[in-house]
């Protein structure tokens, strides 16, 4: 895979191809920082109502990611397994 920056990986939709789903772009990634390795990639869930507040974040491993094209990044698996919930904020 060639290098890119990672500018570069927010502008691409996140695909999953087991069931064709749209999970949105690429808003942040883990990095492993011993080795410099990314470990995972996260994309923010979608929102529960009128934009407002979401579900949770999916957390999608390295391994999970199938193929980065030019527009797109293909992942296989479990959506499921690759959702984290978000913290809740306690405001008093």
């Amino acid at each position: 895979m060639k290098w890119e920056r990672f500018s570069a990986l927010q502008e691409k939709e996140v695909i999953n191809v087991c069931d064709g789903c749209r999970l949105g772009f690429v808003s942040d990634v883990e990095v492993d920082c011993k080795c410099g390795q990314i470990t995972a990639i996260i994309v923010p869930g979608p929102c529960k109502c009128f934009g407002l507040g979401r579900h949770g974040d999916f957390i999608i491993p390295w391994q999970c990611i199938r193929q980065i094209g030019d527009d797109i990044i293909l992942v296989d698996g479990n959506l499921d397994k690759f959702r984290l919930p978000r913290p809740r904020k306690e405001f008093f």
